[in-house]
């Protein structure tokens, strides 16, 4: 009986434990390791429970790369140790029929896997034995559901295989399961036999945390709080009372408690979702968090002003900043910091990434009485017109107008009128849009304000010209910048000579436009102005395109796309152009693939008329390449320019909001 048992105990301890059924996604990591392995190097495999480390160990064990032919040689009966090439096998392989199988082909061919070049010549010889049926199987393609379940678990091992046992147990469909998993998060990963995600991770984390100090929870729970995580850059200013807070973040990343992308610290959903704070107020390290970044949103930073181009860091924060006043505006609706910090945040985002936000509908929802109303409303309404949506912003701005009067704020009435001018000029609305901005600019007078009297002048200039009155808008823009040139306002001298450039290219004079545009573009690229520099060069690529300049005008179209990366809606405008432009060179593939981009973008945003205006450029292009006809110059010529640029300029409201994630 002892001799049983010690026998039993030594075969125990000889075979290993099976590799893992299923593993993916961790081959880089499986190399490493592997090499430090062949070189003796002792390695510890630690971090949080359910991140994989066992089956890692397991994989490596039984790594099967370097070993292919030896594994052959014993399904065959060949039992020949290590064979370095197929020629002491051949003997056995002919010797009968038989059909082998290769599981999972696709990582094993794979040309960029060390060592594949071997086993592909392998294989290929198989495929010449006459007798042998070789069958490469692939494994196949996840349902959309599945992988859409695997993806918001970040594909955490432990977290999958306790979902899957669950929805086992209760013969959950994958509906049911995708369900369950958003309505209850974590808290449906807990099984009778197997425990819960929570508890093993709280097992994980108590041996660790006795050395990272009092806050090292705390510090967890603003990571998982936070979508993006934190930025390694502004652990510092986050968290000032932390004496060395870039040490700790070292450490959670050390123990896999955290990882770094594209600069930010952050943790697997399953992880991010057990140990974000429950209850946001309760968390001094995130109310510590949220008051460093109320007090970067708290001034209203203007192009050309210090600070202006610090304030740019918006662009790589926003997710996080919007998810931050979303939970906090509705925590506390009456607050007055949280919602000047929402004013300055969307304020930000128009000057650097202009889209819609869900909180927009949370700030129209605010009584007509709160004190932010007034404020977060008019600079809400900025977000509408930057992704063209006059018509919402006028609707805004006319709320914004009549609440301003009942609370006998002359000066933002007055700038209300001023904004308000710019919007019907938009809306081809040119009589009430020159009212308006010569009653600003008259009132404004009256304040001896001239900076805001010049910018009603500029918003004048452009409804005059559009309404053909050259001569007056001219006036009105030349005035406009002596004023502004004695105040030493550079940016709205640019917006000046940005109208004085269209008002020549109405009267066909290119060489005065062009002087215009370039003075402008001068002042726009020393302060650093996207918005502007982008419609300084789609100014100049339409003038261009005009006159049949098409080199220039693709070069100004390319310019202005750069200055376009965090602007899709503008993005969109230049790709359409770029289309017209092609097509007005009867280059009608490539035509089609910029007027298919544009339409996407369209699509994303949900600006409807401006998508329907794109299809039917996309099915006169079909029309054109099923049946060209080569212009002369003459006719239709000029058809297609009208069409084109029509298609590309119109400038309509949306249907629907644009949200973070489009």
């Amino acid at each position: 009986m002892i001799h049983h048992l010690t026998f039993a105990s030594s075969v125990s301890g000889e075979l290993p434990p099976p590799p893992p059924r299923v593993f993916f996604g961790r081959d880089k990591l499986i190399e490493e390791i592997v090499h430090l392995a062949e070189h003796l190097t002792p390695i510890a495999l630690i971090g949080a429970g359910g991140i994989g480390k066992t089956s890692i160990a397991l994989t490596v064990l039984h790594d099967d790369r370097t070993n292919f032919l030896r594994r052959l040689s014993k399904v065959i009966g060949a039992d020949v140790e290590n064979p370095e090439d197929l020629a002491p096998l051949r003997r056995y392989l002919s010797s009968k029929e038989m059909v082998i199988v290769l599981d999972n082909a696709e990582s094993i061919l794979d040309p960029q896997e060390p060592g594949t070049k071997e086993i592909y010549t392998v294989v290929d010889e198989l495929s010449q034995f006459s007798n042998i049926c070789l069958c490469i199987y692939k494994y196949g393609e996840q349902a959309d559901p599945i992988n859409d379940i695997l993806e918001k678990l970040d594909f955490h091992p432990l977290s999958i295989t306790l979902l899957a046992t669950v929805a086992q147990h209760n013969a959950w469909d994958t509906e049911r399961l995708t369900r369950e998993w958003e309505r209850q998060r974590t808290g449906v990963l807990h099984v009778q036999h197997s425990g819960s995600l929570a508890a093993t991770i709280e097992l994980s984390l108590s041996p660790m945390f006795r050395e990272l100090g009092p806050d090292a929870r705390g510090l967890l729970g603003v990571v998982a709080f936070f979508p993006q995580g934190v930025d390694e850059r502004n652990i510092d200013w986050l968290f000032p009372t932390i004496s060395d807070g870039p040490s700790v973040f070292d450490a959670f990343c050390i123990l896999s408690l955290t990882y770094r992308t594209n600069g930010f610290i952050t943790m697997l959903a399953s992880l991010r979702d057990h140990l974000c704070p429950k209850d946001p107020e309760l968390s001094p390290l995130l109310c510590k968090a949220k008051e460093s970044y109320f007090a970067r949103l708290s001034a209203d930073i203007l192009p050309g002003k210090p600070g202006f181009e610090e304030s740019r860091w918006i662009t790589s924060e926003d997710v996080n900043i919007k998810h931050l006043l979303d939970v906090f505006t509705s925590i506390d609706k009456n607050s007055k910091s949280v919602w000047d910090a929402c004013g300055g945040f969307m304020h930000r985002l128009f000057w650097n990434k202009p889209r819609l936000t869900i909180l927009g509908p949370k700030v129209e929802a605010l009584p007509d009485d709160h004190p932010s109303k007034t404020q977060c409303s008019w600079i809400f309404s900025w977000l509408f017109n930057s992704v063209g949506n006059s018509a919402e912003r006028k609707r805004l701005l006319t709320q914004t107008l009549k609440s301003c009067r009942e609370q006998g704020d002359n000066q933002q009435v007055t700038q209300t009128l001023c904004y308000l001018s710019d919007i019907n000029w938009q809306l081809d609305l040119y009589e009430e849009g020159i009212q308006q901005a010569r009653k600003g600019s008259e009132i404004f007078e009256l304040l001896g304000n001239t900076v805001k009297q010049a910018e009603c002048l500029i918003s004048l200039a452009y409804v005059l010209h559009d309404d053909d009155q050259l001569d007056t808008a001219e006036e009105a823009a030349s005035r406009a910048i002596d004023l502004l040139l004695e105040e030493g306002e550079q940016f709205q001298v640019c917006l000046g000579h940005r109208v004085l450039g269209k008002i020549y290219c109405s009267r066909g004079n290119t060489g005065r436009a062009t002087h215009h545009f370039e003075v402008a573009l001068g002042i726009a690229s020393s302060l650093n102005l996207d918005k502007d520099l982008f419609w300084i060069h789609y100014a100049l690529a339409l003038l261009f395109f005009e006159e049949h300049r098409f080199d220039d005008s693709h070069a100004h179209i390319e310019r202005a796309r750069s200055h376009a990366i965090n602007d899709a809606y503008n993005l969109g405008r230049a790709m359409g152009l770029q289309a017209s432009l092609w097509s007005q060179q009867r280059m009608f593939e490539k035509a089609k693939f910029e007027a298919s981009h544009a339409a996407d973008i369209y699509e994303k945003l949900g600006a409807v008329q401006n998508l329907g205006k794109r299809r039917e450029f996309l099915e006169w292009i079909d029309e054109e390449m099923n049946d060209p006809v080569v212009s002369d110059g003459s006719g239709d010529d000029g058809k297609l320019l009208g069409l084109v640029l029509f298609a590309v300029c119109i400038n309509p409201p949306y249907s629907d909001w644009v949200t973070e994630s489009e």
